[in-house]
C-alpha cells in the first residue's frame, strides 16, 4: 500500500525512530498508527536486547543538584563509543536520568529501572531500551552516588567534557554561610579531579594496600644494590611520601600550595566529610575499535 509522508512524520513523532523504520512499520500494519507504533517497539526491544551483551565503556558523567547544595547525586552512564558520548541525543538521556535519580531518591541503580522517568510516563527500563534502538548502542547507567547533608553543603565539579566527576561533602556548623561553603566545596572538587586522591584521611588506608605499595617499593630498592639497612631507611621515607600524596587533607592544595587541602577547609570553618571521584570508563575492559568500524556500525545500526 501506498505510505504518506504524513504518515510516516506522524509515527516518527510518536515513536522517535528514523523514517525509514517508520516507513516500514507502516507498510507492515497495513497504515495502522497504533499497530505500527507497537510494531516499532518490539523491534526496538529486540534490538536492545541483541546490544546489551556489548562492551559499554564510553559515555558522560552527569551531576544534578537541589537548590541550596544540600543534595546531590553523580551518575556515570555509558554507551559503545566516543562518537555516541557526544551526541545531543545521549546528552539529553545522560541529563534526564539524573534528573530522575535525584528527584525519585532512588537509592541503587536496580531500583533505578523501575522508576518513572523525570518528565514522563515510562519506566527507566523501558525508556533506556527505547534510547537503545534510536540511538543505536548499548547504553547503561553503571552507577550512581547520592550525598545529602544537613548544616553542611554538597560541592559538585565535572571536567570538560563531562568525563570526569567529582562531589565532596562538607560539614560545617549551624548558621555557616553555605554560599561560600559552596565556592569552598567547588574548589576542592577540582583539586580531586586533578590530584586524583585514592584517602580521605591517613586512616582510611588499608593496611594491605600499604603493604602492597611497599613490596611494589622494595623491589625497585632493591635493584639498586644497596645494603639492607639503607633500603629500609628508603623504604620508610618513601613510603611517608606515597601516604602524604594519596591523601586529601594532606595534600598541597592546587590553588595555594602553602597550605594543605586540610587546612584550606579547616580555615572557612568547615571539614570534609566525604568525596567520590568518576571517571568514565575506569575498570572497564575497552574493546578497541577503528573509527571506520565505529562509524560502520552506525550505519549499519547494529
Amino acid at each position: 500500500m501506498s505510505i504518506s509522508a504524513q504518515e510516516v512524520k506522524k509515527l516518527r513523532e510518536m515513536s522517535g525512530a528514523g523514517m525509514m523504520d517508520c516507513k516500514k512499520a507502516l507498510q507492515e500494519t497495513n497504515g495502522d498508527l497504533e499497530e505500527a507504533l507497537l510494531y516499532l517497539q518490539k523491534k526496538g526491544s529486540a534490538a536492545a536486547a541483541k546490544k546489551a551483551s556489548r562492551t559499554a565503556a564510553e559515555g558522560r558523567v552527569q551531576i544534578w543538584t537541589n537548590d541550596d547544595f544540600t543534595e546531590a547525586v553523580m551518575v556515570e552512564v555509558n554507551c559503545e563509543t566516543d562518537f555516541v558520548s557526544r551526541n545531543e541525543n545521549f546528552h539529553a538521556f545522560v541529563e534526564r536520568i539524573a534528573t530522575t535519580i535525584g528527584e525519585s531518591g532512588v537509592e541503587s541503580v536496580e531500583a533505578l529501572q523501575d522508576v518513572t522517568i523525570a518528565g514522563g510516563e515510562k519506566s527507566v527500563a523501558d525508556y533506556t531500551t527505547e534510547q537503545i534502538a534510536t540511538i543505536g548502542e548499548n547504553i547503561k547507567v553503571r552507577r550512581f552516588v547520592r550525598y545529602k547533608v544537613d548544616a553542611g553543603v554538597v560541592g559538585p565539579y565535572t571536567h570538560a567534557g563531562d568525563q570526569l566527576g567529582v562531589l565532596v561533602q562538607l560539614d560545617a556548623a549551624e548558621g555557616a554561610d553555605k554560599e561560600a561553603l559552596v565556592d569552598v566545596a567547588r574548589d576542592v572538587a577540582m583539586h580531586i579531579a586533578a590530584m586524583k586522591p585514592g584517602y580521605l584521611h591517613d586512616s582510611d588506608i588499608p593496611a594491605e594496600d600499604e603493604a602492597a605499595h611497599k613490596e611494589i617499593l622494595a623491589a625497585r630498592a632493591a635493584e639498586t644494590g644497596k645494603p639492607a639497612e639503607i633500603i629500609e631507611r628508603m623504604l620508610s621515607g618513601q613510603i611517608k611520601k606515597w601516604r602524604a600524596e594519596s591523601v586529601l587533607v594532606s595534600q598541597a592544595f592546587v590553588k595555594d600550595s602553602d597550605k594543605t587541602v586540610g587546612e584550606f577547609v579547616k580555615a572557612a570553618g568547615a571539614s570534609i566529610a566525604s568525596f567520590v571521584r568518576f571517571e568514565v570508563g575506569e575498570g572497564i575492559t575497552k574493546e578497541e575499535k577503528s573509527l571506520s568500524e565505529e562509524v560502520a556500525e552506525q550505519l549499519r545500526g547494529s
